[in-house]
């Protein structure tokens, strides 16, 4: 379990770093779940598995860690994470899935139609990827490169898929 949860950190700094030109998202309530989640060629239990994993916490390390991810702007439901976008930060061309104190950055390397290539950087890890834009309401992002969770250098990559689950976001804060 000590393992598992960093992962589920992990996952959401690796999926997230990416930009959208604000006519391409709608604002409002999106679920993120994640696939095909790898570490040095070693496949991981899905993002359905850990999050069955989180539940079965006792009650006070369950709400410490959804506490934590609250303030992140990050709610577990439905079959992933959930994430609320403001129209504002949709407007501003900066999508804010990831923590705005990560000290994350990312870049758009290359914009092929509804395909994006990009690279990011944060404390403890960097690498690319690729977003493709199904419509304004559903992208994929593939995502591989170097993470250091533990004290040790790993390689990492996983596949992300986010719907939007409508306007409304519920209890589910946005990221500020």
């Amino acid at each position: 379990m000590k393992i598992r949860l960093p992962l589920i950190a992990l996952a959401f700094g690796l999926g997230s770093p990416l930009l959208a030109h604000a006519q391409m998202l709608q604002p409002g309530l999106w679920e993120l779940t994640t696939s095909d989640m790898q570490v040095d060629g070693k496949q991981l239990p899905d993002m359905q598995f850990m999050l069955g994993q989180l539940k079965n916490l006792p009650p006070e390390q369950r709400a410490m860690m959804e506490g934590a991810l609250a303030k992140q702007g990050i709610s577990v439901g439905g079959k992933g994470v959930r994430a609320c976008l403001t129209p504002e930060q949709v407007a501003t061309n900066d999508i804010p899935l990831q923590d705005p104190q990560s000290g994350c950055t990312q870049k758009i390397t290359d914009r092929q139609g509804n395909v994006w290539k990009f690279q990011f950087t944060c404390p403890k890890a960097q690498g690319s990827g690729q977003a493709t834009f199904l419509s304004d309401r559903e992208f994929t992002t593939k995502v591989s490169g170097t993470f250091n969770a533990s004290g040790v250098q790993q390689q990492g990559s996983m596949n992300t898929r986010a719907v939007w689950q409508g306007k409304d976001c519920g209890n589910v804060r946005p990221r500020s």
